[in-house]
């Protein structure tokens, strides 16, 4: 067997694996319960983790937008699925809202409820990414002229005007304004969470190995050299801009689903920073490194650590220490100590599959000349 299909062979029963595990999960346990629920969550910035590193990793692109393009995905997701008969106490102070028909429920009456519910939850989420596609198109006009430090601060300037115009009451009617949006049909179990992320990200990384990927990383490279080659630099870096959003406006529709209820508040420029931060832990343009530090950083903040906040931690009772916010502080030092000792984070540049190349450095650059 070459060693491409024993890195096909290995992949493929890696994520088997997983599957199975996240199925026994669901079947164990509760769906609140904090397996399942770090698993939801962790499942959702993977996604989210992913789409950013495309971007900031493979195209050489620093955008800090990613927020806003998730708050368009999850306020799509929440006011085309609410029922109809829910309407009127979700929006009571706008008087029902302004739109008055539910996706799944119209999908219902075609394929059946349960059949129509799934599929208009799905198509709501495609909807999403797209509304948060065609934004990035508008604002990747103007912004993507900008480079480094500027596009980042113009990025997050949007993503936080955004924010702010989703609480303005003149769109009350529509996104609720401050006020919750909720008692829209979700996932319970951990497992449509999973595959859903897995399908895009598989996307993703067909993308990503594809001829515009590689061009995406020529860019990265050396801007000049690939020019010089003959890639057109707007219309990639427009289009890297475009699918990195599509993806984060679908990962912020799953994040809807997985908080039960939605506001604009939580989608602040600390959750972009959050997902920067899982990003540089993985490493810099490793598709593998986003997903394990995702449920790395999820587990640890999520569970392994929340003793902290409690006063006991480890069986260790200790609340003068261990006081609310310890937490953060010890998981500072854990992302500090990760930071120093793996400079190009977790897994570098490295994918799963490279697991098994355990070939000396001098060999590989020996076939590499060859």
């Amino acid at each position: 067997m070459t060693m491409q299909k024993k890195k096909t062979v290995f992949t493929a029963a890696v994520l088997l694996l997983v599957l199975a595990a996240v199925i026994v999960a669901d079947m164990v346990f509760p769906s609140y319960h904090i397996v399942i629920t770090v698993i939801k969550k962790a499942t959702v910035y993977a996604l989210v983790a992913v789409s950013m590193n495309l971007l900031n990793g493979f195209t050489g692109l620093f955008s800090l937008g990613q927020a806003g393009f998730m708050l368009l995905g999850a306020y799509t997701y929440a006011v085309l699925t609410i029922p109809v008969a829910k309407r009127a106490g979700v929006y009571q102070y706008f008087d029902g809202g302004a739109v008055q028909f539910s996706v799944p429920e119209v999908l219902s009456g075609v394929l059946g409820e349960s059949a129509g519910t799934v599929v208009g939850m799905l198509l709501v989420l495609l909807l999403g990414g797209l509304l948060a596609a065609f934004m990035a198109f508008l604002i990747g006009l103007p912004v993507l002229r900008l480079k480094s430090d500027y596009l980042a601060i113009a990025t997050l300037g949007f993503a936080e005007i955004l924010r702010a115009f989703f609480q303005w009451n003149a769109l009350g009617p529509i996104t609720n304004g401050s006020n919750l949006l909720k008692s829209y049909p979700t996932f319970s179990k951990a497992t449509p969470y999973v595959i859903l992320a897995g399908i895009m990200i598989a996307l993703i990384l067909l993308l990503i190995n594809s001829t515009y990927g590689r061009a995406f990383k020529a860019i990265r490279d050396d801007e000049v050299a690939a020019e010089a080659m003959g890639i057109n630099l707007a219309k990639h870096k427009r289009m890297a801009f475009i699918i990195s959003s599509f993806f984060a406006g679908i990962g912020g529709g799953m994040m809807a689903m997985y908080m039960g209820t939605i506001a604009a508040a939580p989608f602040k420029s600390t959750l972009t920073y959050e997902i920067l931060l899982i990003v540089v832990i993985g490493g810099i343009g490793s598709i593998t490194g986003s997903i394990l530090a995702s449920f790395l950083y999820i587990f640890s903040s999520e569970w392994l650590l929340r003793g902290l906040d409690a006063g006991t931690f480890l069986g260790i009772n200790a609340p003068g220490i261990f006081k609310n916010g310890f937490r953060m502080v010890a998981l500072s030092v854990i992302i500090m100590v990760i930071v120093l000792f793996f400079r190009k984070g977790i897994m570098g540049d490295k994918e799963l599959p490279d697991l098994l190349d355990r070939k000396p450095k001098a060999r590989k650059k020996k076939e590499a000349a060859q």
